[in-house]
């Protein structure tokens, strides 16, 4: 075989960056998480020392954002690492190439609007909880009914035909790019922002699951991460997902009747 060409070796060098990029971030994000998880479950006065001050203040509210953001970035970036490589991979090959980055930062940046957007509803809907009470120290549901009706809820929409149709398209990168490509900085936006809001109707409901186990448990953010993880990228996924859907489903009653005082 002779040298690489040109564009070989641009791709090549394109899927190291990205995936160092998108690697980096994910690294970053859980390195704040892990602490501040373990913090919160401990002395809480260290990462997580900001949350005893509660409130409404403008910090408090900027951090809290925060946390979701991190946890929302760390938890969705490696089901979208493959989507991220094969646009930057078509982008390379057609005739914007020379604006390879610049196309994938616009993609990029309207897949974080979506999640961003997310973060900041459940960044509301936590100081709700909290100010009614209905969140423990521990940013838990108190109620264990509530908590049930979340993982029936979840488990419901994991076997709807929306949650399947979002499903599909994050499994189908290439599907995806083909069916919505757009040329340009704007045009890269937008399929940012499809693909964003098709991730968003894949995970909605299981990342509010986390008011359930607990915002900042460590191993319910982890198992939740590898459940998205096996139904976006593993084989059988769709059927992963169904199957996930029955076990929240049947967790959720489990847990709303142990919640019922007995007569």
């Amino acid at each position: 075989m002779g040298p690489p060409t040109v564009l070989e070796s641009a791709l090549r060098r394109d899927r190291r960056w990205v995936a160092g990029a998108l690697l980096v971030a994910v690294l970053l994000c859980w390195a704040w998480i892990v602490p501040m998880a373990r913090d919160m479950y401990g002395a809480m006065d260290g990462a997580s020392a900001w949350m005893m001050q509660g409130g409404t203040g403008a910090a408090y509210l900027a951090l809290l954002l925060a946390m979701w953001l991190v946890m929302m970035a760390g938890m969705m970036l490696p089901s979208a690492a493959p989507t991220l490589l094969l646009y930057a991979s078509v982008v390379r090959r057609s005739m914007e190439g020379a604006r390879t980055a610049a196309r994938l930062h616009a993609f990029a940046a309207g897949y974080g609007l979506v999640w961003g957007g997310f973060s900041l509803v459940a960044t509301m809907a936590q100081l709700w909880l909290a100010q009614a009470l209905l969140l423990s120290p521990m940013m838990q549901l108190r109620s264990g009914v509530a908590g049930g009706a979340l993982l029936l809820a979840a488990g419901a929409w994991q076997l709807t035909p929306w949650k399947q149709a979002c499903l599909h398209s994050c499994r189908s990168p290439a599907a995806f790019i083909a069916s919505h490509w757009r040329s340009g900085s704007g045009g890269a936006l937008r399929m940012g922002l499809a693909h964003g809001a098709a991730c968003l109707g894949c995970c909605w409901a299981l990342m509010l699951l986390l008011f359930a186990g607990g915002v900042m448990n460590l191993y319910w953010i982890a198992a939740l991460t590898v459940f998205v993880l096996l139904e976006k990228l593993a084989p059988y996924g769709l059927r992963w997902g169904r199957f996930g859907g029955v076990l929240l489903l049947l967790g959720g009653a489990a847990m709303m009747l142990s919640a019922i005082p007995e007569s």
